[in-house]
């Protein structure tokens, strides 16, 4: 809200003042690295995703069990901690470089290699870590895909490439835009990965204007474009599926294409890259670097930051949740169109980058930190300080604002799963809705409680730029102090907590392989294949 009032404020008799020496200077930069870096992302999560999803869902080939869910991986690794592994291992001094320089007898000047800190760099390391957004929800939609409708294009000779291109990729349409949008939300909000590579985007721009310049109203200004930036993507997101009802859909998988010879190996090549590039080796380089500063493991300081982290992200991870919760029963009991505007209203926030949260809350906390201390000198001549800003109780309140969608779409799928007669029989025994929910909801919902507690947990574990605004004074995250260790260009140092982060990362990716791969084996139950021979 306090965004959105600065932008109507300056659009209605604002000081342009800023806003115009900023569009004279950086403005033109911000956007046109943005929307290079938002346009590869694109092209990287597409090409990746839809590849990888139509080869692991149509197709039969060495590897395919096993990468069906294994491509999710890289889900677990924030791109910043991406970003600081292929540095180590690519810039000048890393292992790749000096290899080369050793085998051919070359030195500084002799051989062109490509930066990793660029443009291009920032777009490859986003791109192998969100593009399992495109493959998950894609790979969901081939899954369901009339199986009729392919096997009428088998029977008419198409190949599995021509059934790809003229069948399955129009009707897969809607599902690759909605996962390309949320990588490029993510992209729009990452701050980490591009402020490490030095490419200015309007993440970093907020910080540069801030800090460097210490203008908040500036800040204030920029984040206001940002979050149109967001917002426009979000009506591009509903716009495309608006026809998504006329997609055809059968409970019947179609039989699998049964690769051989070498189409088999360079399928399970094309799906082992990702991966590779994606998880694997930066999960190899964070190892590294933790068993040559294994003496951190050893260290208090470095287990008062992990308390640090995990106490936090349990904190805000059962505040969301409670809050999901009354949100999303209280939405149950009562679905009329106000409680339905406002339960969606209040899930926003995931689609707003951690930083735009940020700025704006310091900037409400702050008022009212301020009227308290007037109220207070008035009242008892007495000054309390700042009591919301600045202290773990805004770091709290932004985690919620931003991962509340999280948790809410969670348990309202579990709440869908449950009956409506349930709640109807209990209120004929006279059980009030309170009561209907603590001894008939809860101990249903207890799968989808566990779930959303992980997944809002590993995000706050994660997330960068709202902890680096809000965060109280000497209070570090394992996030904050792998950020840290990487700007002093001590990598090795950032290894231990980048590494613990991708470690409890992984548990929420586990859980939705699992899920995965249960649901894709019930289909197969369903109906005995009879595979198609490519």
């Amino acid at each position: 809200m306090v965004i959105a009032w600065s932008l109507l404020e300056l659009l209605f008799g604002g000081d342009f003042t800023t806003l115009s020496h900023l569009w004279q200077t950086v403005i033109p930069e911000y956007v046109r690295h943005s929307l290079l870096l938002m346009a590869g992302v694109a092209v990287g999560v597409i090409v990746l995703g839809v590849s990888t999803a139509w080869l692991t869902t149509s197709c039969r080939f060495p590897g395919q069990r096993f990468l069906s869910w294994a491509l999710l991986l890289p889900l677990a690794m924030p791109a910043y901690i991406t970003a600081y592994t292929y540095t180590g291992m690519l810039d000048y001094g890393g292992p790749v470089q000096q290899s080369l320089r050793d085998w051919f007898g070359w030195s500084y000047g002799d051989y062109w290699f490509p930066q990793i800190r660029s443009l291009g760099g920032a777009i490859a390391v986003l791109s192998l870590v969100l593009f399992p957004y495109v493959y998950l929800i894609t790979r969901a939609t081939f899954l369901q895909q009339s199986a009729t409708t392919l096997e009428a294009g088998r029977s008419l000779g198409l190949t599995p490439w021509q059934c790809f291109l003229r069948i399955a990729l129009p009707l897969a349409r809607p599902a690759i835009v909605t996962g390309t949008t949320l990588a490029l939300m993510e992209t729009l909000a990452d701050y980490g990965t591009v402020q490490y590579f030095g490419v200015t985007t309007f993440t970093t721009g907020i910080f540069r204007t801030w800090y460097g310049l210490g203008d908040l109203y500036g800040a204030l200004q920029l984040a206001g474009l940002l979050l149109v930036a967001v917002i426009t993507l979000i009506l591009i997101e509903r716009w495309s599926r608006r026809q998504a009802r006329y997609d055809q859909r059968n409970p019947r998988p179609a039989a699998p294409f049964e690769l051989q010879g070498g189409k088999a190996w360079l399928a399970s090549v094309v799906c082992w890259l990702p991966l590779v590039f994606g998880f694997i080796l930066p999960a190899l380089q964070l190892a590294s670097w933790s068993i040559e500063r294994w003496q951190v493991w050893t260290d208090p300081t470095f287990w008062e930051l992990t308390w640090h982290s995990f106490s936090l992200a349990l904190i805000a991870a059962a505040l969301v949740v409670i809050v999901a919760l009354w949100l999303a029963y209280g939405r149950r009991q009562l679905p009329n169109r106000w409680v339905r505007t406002s339960v969606a209203f209040a899930g926003l926030g995931y689609a707003i980058p951690g930083l735009v949260i940020a700025v704006g809350l310091l900037v409400l906390l702050t008022a009212v930190d301020h009227v308290i201390i007037d109220l207070s000198k008035s009242w008892f001549d007495w000054n309390p300080g700042l009591l919301l800003s600045g202290t773990l109780f805004a770091l709290v309140f932004a985690y919620a604002v931003r991962f509340l969608s999280v948790a809410l779409q969670t348990l309202q799928a579990g709440l869908a799963e449950i009956r409506p007669s349930m709640d109807e029989a209990a209120r004929i025994h006279g059980y009030k809705p309170l009561q209907v929910l603590r001894m008939i909801h809860l101990p249903l919902l207890r799968p989808s409680v566990f779930t959303a507690l992980i997944l809002v947990g590993v995000d706050v574990l994660k997330e960068l730029p709202a902890t680096l605004v809000l965060r109280p004074f000497d209070f570090n995250t394992l996030a904050v102090r792998a950020y840290e260790m990487a700007g002093d260009e001590r990598l090795a140092d950032a290894g231990p907590p980048a590494l613990m982060m991708v470690m409890v990362g992984l548990i929420p990716v586990i859980l939705l392989s699992r899920a995965m791969l249960k649901s894709q084996q019930n289909a197969l139950k369903e109906q005995d294949f009879v595979p198609v021979t490519a």
